[in-house]
C-alpha cells in the first residue's frame, strides 16, 4: 500500500536547523522522483527541493546552499525508504507547512506541484525568534 508520512518538523529560532523526513513505501518507492514542498499562511504552495532516483537535484533559488534533499532506501526492503530534507540557516521566511511528494514517469521540471501524484499530509515548520 502506498504511503507518504513526514515527521520532524517543529519551532527553531533563526538560523537555526531541522531535518525533515518522509517515510514512503509501496509503489511510491518504484517513483521515479519525490520533492518537498511547503505552503506559508496566505500564500500559494512552492516547490522547496527535488531529486530524482539517479540522485540528481532542483532547488528553489532561496534554499540554495541551506537545504539538502536526498532519499535512502531502507536496507533489505525493496518498497520501503526514506525522503530527507535537511534545513540549515533558517529563517522566518521558511515558516510553512512542509510536504512531500512523488511523481512518475519523466519530467524536465521537478520544481512543479502539478507533476506530482502522491502527497503527505504535511509538517509543520516555524522560524521566529
Amino acid at each position: 500500500q502506498e504511503r507518504l508520512g513526514e515527521s520532524g518538523g517543529g519551532s527553531v529560532q533563526p538560523g537555526g536547523s531541522l531535518n525533515l523526513a518522509c517515510a514512503y513505501s509501496g509503489y511510491i518507492a518504484t517513483e521515479n522522483y519525490m520533492g518537498w514542498f511547503r505552503q506559508a499562511p496566505g500564500k500559494e504552495r512552492e516547490a522547496v527541493a527535488a531529486i530524482r532516483t539517479d540522485g540528481t537535484t532542483q532547488y528553489l533559488e532561496s534554499v540554495k546552499g541551506r537545504f539538502i534533499i536526498s532519499r535512502q532506501k531502507t536496507e533489505g526492503k525493496r518498497d520501503e525508504g526514506t525522503l530527507w530534507l535537511q534545513m540549515g540557516s533558517l529563517e522566518p521566511d521558511d515558516t510553512a507547512v512542509y510536504y512531500c511528494a512523488a511523481g512518475r514517469g519523466w519530467v524536465r521540471r521537478l520544481l512543479v506541484a502539478d507533476n506530482y501524484h502522491y502527497w503527505g499530509q504535511g509538517t509543520q515548520v516555524s522560524v521566529s525568534s
